[in-house]
């Protein structure tokens, strides 16, 4: 079983677009008012992720098991926001391993790379967000090295039906 992490290319569009759909469809278990869930999620990330592939600042790398992509990671460089209170970095915005290749390492090869690459894009730090309910991912960043550095809260607005 041999692992290898490479650019994501046009023909993993549909690999692509069913992770990114377990990823989205676990968001939206985990709290449905904050998160999303469109009707065709996988058409959604196949149309998302093949235009980030095209991107500068964007990267797509993807974790291939014996020919077969089992794993993606995606990533863009962020510059400064005043809002956020944050210099220029690396946002790291999804990880998706498949259940079958999970404990194989195909996360921290998947995580390690996207660093990687943005080092060489000249980044000095690579921030990332998990859902407060992943416990998972969040032990997993922290042993790979990651630090808490905000809390998101969410309130729905009085007249949205939720209060």
């Amino acid at each position: 079983m041999t692992l290898t992490v490479r650019p994501a290319r046009p023909a993993d569009a549909d690999a692509l677009g069913r992770m990114g759909g377990a990823l989205m469809r676990q968001h939206h278990d985990f709290d449905s008012q904050r998160f999303m869930l469109t009707e065709d999620v996988e058409s959604g990330y196949r149309w998302w992720l093949a235009k980030e592939m095209k991107a500068r600042e964007a990267v797509v790398l993807v974790a291939e098991r014996d020919g077969e992509v089992v794993g993606y990671v995606y990533g863009r460089v962020e510059e400064r926001d005043w809002n956020a209170l944050r210099d220029r970095c690396g946002g790291f915005h999804d990880i998706w391993v498949d259940e079958s290749a999970r404990g194989s390492g195909a996360g921290r090869l998947l995580a390690e790379a996207l660093v990687r690459r943005f080092t060489e894009l000249g980044v000095p730090r690579v921030i990332l967000m998990t859902a407060a309910k992943n416990e998972g991912a969040q032990k997993f960043f922290a042993r790979l090295g990651w630090r808490p550095t905000m809390v998101e809260m969410t309130r729905e607005t009085p007249g949205s039906g939720s209060l």
